[in-house]
């Protein structure tokens, strides 16, 4: 028998900008991520990650149904929660109590998105 296959994180992103999300995929592709859904807003994101059951969650804070913080909370009460990692296009000072006391691993600015950042976030070995 041959090598087993790397096995690549899977992850969600939830974010309302399309562009943003096919930026995302792009990048994180790129940087070794399956990105094994999207989606534009929090109840079709807990959905998303109810069926899907990916390792990372990349949770913009400002969906336009319910606040990302939320959206964590809901993700993290589940029994195989994901890995969580906020993101926004403000910096992280705006944010910066509310991420400390969130489920989140962290927090992002969209302008600092990139396979290793993400990877440096939440503990996860390069694949």
């Amino acid at each position: 028998m041959g090598p087993s296959p790397v096995t690549r994180p899977t992850i969600l992103v939830i974010d309302d900008h399309g562009g943003f999300r096919a930026t995302a995929r792009r990048l994180l592709e790129r940087d070794g991520w399956s990105v094994v859904g999207e989606a534009a807003d929090g109840r079709s994101g807990l959905a998303a990650a109810a069926a899907l059951a990916p390792d990372v969650v990349l949770l913009d804070i400002g969906l336009p149904d319910v606040d990302g913080f939320t959206v964590a909370e809901r993700l993290a009460a589940s029994p195989d929660a994901p890995s969580i990692v906020l993101i926004s296009s403000r910096d992280a000072e705006t944010y910066r109590e509310r991420v400390r006391s969130s489920p989140a691993a962290g927090f992002l600015a969209k302008h600092e998105l990139d396979g290793t950042a993400l990877r440096s976030l939440i503990g996860t070995a390069s694949p």
